[in-house]
């Protein structure tokens, strides 16, 4: 079997094919792709640089850097598109076509970032920030989907669940900054009993739909060299430095669904038990640092990210439709850490335009030596982003580049459109 990828976004992820399989994007658009378009061009090397509302996510403290208030709302289009040609073989799928999955990530986004200071008795700094991005220009907030394949599915690609973060952030001492966030994401559970004949039809119907929402921490801290060690108005050496530190705890979206059926002189009650519970995405821990430095119009920074991919497995062992991947008969998948590192300069040419590229290395968290699967081992991120602004409002574009191929691996990427506009 050959496989190749194709999509029109600046992401790293791998593709996965193997018998009666299942997974779901195991990501969200801050992870796979960048939330804004800043994020996106600089290959999220910037990111834990950003003030804007995008920081929600990536570095929280970083809200504490401009204390004028933002509103931003933009929507973002990412296509992508898995091929698989089938060598033959003793068992092997019967499709049409070469098409095995094609489900685009369409988001809304909306930002919000105010300063609240004047609401506290104190005159100490304090901001809040929040990010809110829903799938498919807004008309799905809950939708899932969890089923077994044979033909081969997207690990992190496809589409993506609710985006939601609000947090906030504060000074804690000269040039030293701290925020924290909580990453809202939506655990659904279903209780359904019945009473059925042979035939299917059912009587004394009971149906229960639930969401609660789950929360889970991150943490971000910065520090401006300049402003700390450096008196007001001195020309000192580390003016333009910053560093920052940020943790983002794991989340997922998960469903519960709980079944009990009575057949009347076939199954007494309390009747037939189905229980299913499965993830439909799922982020790991991940730990990021990074340093940055600006100097006149440039300004340029590098950032490494560690995600903890390995605890995936132990979700799967819980999920009783992802559990064959890791206990299935055709093999079990292993799953290990990432190190990401990222570099991304911006340059200012005028009032009006500035450049901003960025470029990452990324390997799959798929084991190489699992059975059945082909990951995507290794992969480069690039894009570019000019943005023009007019006094009290601004627009932020991303255009696409040429397409760039991978010629161990066989896929290609573009970076899709994505606007964000500031009142």
């Amino acid at each position: 079997m050959s496989v190749s990828f194709k999509g029109r976004a600046a992401v790293v992820a791998g593709g996965l094919l193997m018998q009666s399989v299942a997974l779901g994007s195991m990501g969200n658009i801050g992870t796979t792709y960048g939330v804004l378009p800043f994020d996106l061009a600089t290959a999220q090397a910037l990111s834990l640089f950003n003030s804007q509302t995008s920081a929600t996510y990536y570095n929280p403290a970083y809200l504490a850097k401009d204390s004028r208030g933002e509103l931003t709302a933009g929507f973002m289009h990412a296509d992508h598109e898995l091929r698989a040609n089938s060598l033959g073989g003793a068992d092997a799928p019967v499709r049409n076509g070469d098409v095995i999955q094609d489900s685009p990530s369409q988001h809304v986004l909306i930002g919000m970032k105010t300063d609240l200071t004047s609401l506290t008795q104190y005159d100490h700094p304090l901001y809040l920030g929040l990010m809110l991005g829903v799938e498919k220009y807004g008309e799905e907030m809950l939708a899932f989907e969890s089923q077994t394949s044979q033909q081969g599915q997207y690990f992190e690609y496809g589409r993506q669940p609710l985006f939601l973060n609000l947090g906030g952030a504060t000074q804690l001492w000269r040039g030293i900054d701290v925020g924290a966030t909580a990453r809202i994401t939506l655990h659904a559970e279903a209780d359904l009993a019945a009473t059925t004949d042979l035939a299917g039809n059912t009587r004394y119907e009971k149906l229960e739909v639930s969401a609660k929402p789950a929360i889970r921490p991150i943490f971000g801290i910065n520090m401006d060299w300049g402003e700390t060690f450096c008196a007001e108005g001195d020309d000192c050496w580390f003016n333009g430095l910053e560093t920052a530190l940020a943790y983002r705890g794991y989340s997922n979206t998960k469903t519960e669904v709980n079944a009990n059926a009575v057949i009347p002189g076939v199954i007494s009650s309390p009747g037939l038990m189905l229980a299913i519970n499965t993830l439909d995405s799922y982020q790991p821990n991940i730990l990021s640092g990074g340093m940055h430095y600006q100097a006149g119009r440039w300004r340029t920074g590098v950032s490494v990210e560690w995600q903890e991919w390995s605890a995936l497995e132990e979700e799967f062992e819980r999920d009783t439709i992802k559990d064959q991947t890791v206990n299935g008969d055709v093999g079990q998948l292993r799953f290990k850490d990432v190190v990401i590192p990222r570099v991304g300069t911006e340059y200012r040419l005028n009032d009006t335009f500035t450049l901003r590229g960025g470029l990452a290395f990324s390997e799959s968290p798929l084991n190489s030596r699992s059975p059945g699967c082909w990951p995507t081992r290794y992969a480069w991120m690039w894009a570019t982003n000019t943005r023009s602004w007019k006094p009290g409002s601004s627009i932020s574009m991303t255009p696409s580049p040429p397409p760039f191929r991978s010629p161990a691996n066989g896929w290609k990427r573009t970076v899709t459109s994505m606007s964000s506009v500031v009142p």
